[in-house]
C-alpha cells in the first residue's frame, strides 16, 4: 500500500513552473531515493510533502488522506524533515532537540531527550552549546529532532553531502537502524548513486519537474532508460 501518492501535481513559484503534472507513489515502510539533476524539483517536492509549500494543482495523499485536509500541526508530526545544512537554533543541545515540542507549547522530558540522543549514537550533554558540535554531530542531532514526534514519513534532503566519508557511513547506518526500528517510510534526496543503491529500496528519478522513471534501486544500473543512463554516466548534472 502506498504511504504517499502524488497525483498530477504542479507547483509554480515566482512565475516559475517547478513541478509539472508530477505523479508517483512512495510505498509504505520503504526507503526511496529521489534522484535527478540539480534543479529537477526534488527539494520542492519534499517541501510539498511536508506542507512547507502548497501545490498549484493536483493532489497529495498520505495513507489515502489528502494533505490539504490535514491540520498543519498534525502534518508536521506525521512528516519529519532533515536538511543538508542541519540548521541549529542558538542555544543548547536540548533547546534544539526540544524545538518540535516548543513550537506547540510543549516540552520534551529529559529522559526522553537522552533516549533520542542514544538512538542516534550521540554521547553528548543536553546543556552543551549546539554551536560546539561537529558537522556530523549536528546532522545526528537534526535527525534526532525529526524523531521527536515519531513521524510516519521521514524526508531527507542530501543529509550526507557535506560530511566526511566516516560520518557518511555512520549516518547511513543510523538511517537504516531507524528504518528497522520504526518501519518509517523514508524519502531520501541523494546525488550519490552508490549510496542510493546501497541504502535504499526504490528510486524515483525527476527532471525539470517531471517524473522520468523509477524502480528497484538494486536494478538501477541495469536500466536502459535513456535519461537515467545519461544521468548515471554523469552526462546530466
Amino acid at each position: 500500500m502506498p504511504a504517499i501518492e502524488v497525483k498530477n501535481v504542479s507547483f509554480t513559484k515566482n512565475n516559475n513552473e517547478i513541478l509539472q503534472r508530477f505523479s508517483c507513489t512512495f510505498e509504505k515502510g520503504r526507503i526511496t531515493a529521489l534522484i535527478g539533476p540539480s534543479g529537477a524539483g526534488k527539494t520542492s517536492l519534499l517541501k510539498l510533502l511536508n506542507g512547507l509549500h502548497s501545490p498549484s494543482s493536483g493532489e497529495i495523499t498520505i495513507d489515502g488522506q489528502s494533505i490539504q485536509s490535514i491540520n498543519l500541526v498534525e502534518l508536521r508530526k506525521k512528516v519529519g524533515m532533515a536538511l543538508q545544512s542541519a540548521p541549529m537554533i542558538k542555544g543548547t543541545v536540548y533547546d534544539n532537540l526540544n524545538l518540535p515540542k516548543a513550537l506547540f507549547n510543549d516540552s520534551l522530558e529529559e529522559h526522553a531527550a537522552y533516549e533520542l540522543l542514544a538512538q542516534v549514537k550521540l554521547n553528548i550533554k543536553l546543556d552543551q552549546p549546539a554551536k560546539e558540535l561537529s558537522g556530523g554531530q549536528k546532522q545526528r542531532l537534526s535527525i534526532a529532532r525529526t524523531l521527536v514526534n515519531r513521524p510516519q514519513v521521514l524526508l531527507l534532503d542530501e543529509i550526507t553531502s557535506s560530511l566526511d566519508p566516516a560520518s557518511v557511513k555512520e549516518v547511513e547506518k543510523l538511517i537504516l537502524s531507524i528504518h528497522e526500528m520504526y518501519q518509517t517510510t523514508i524519502i531520501w534526496i541523494t546525488h550519490d548513486v552508490g549510496q542510493a543503491i546501497k541504502v535504499t529500496d526504490d528510486f524515483v528519478m525527476m527532471e525539470e519537474g517531471t517524473f522520468i522513471t523509477g524502480g528497484s534501486s538494486k536494478n538501477m544500473m541495469k536500466s536502459n532508460h535513456p535519461r537515467l543512463t545519461q544521468f548515471l554516466a554523469g552526462e546530466i548534472e
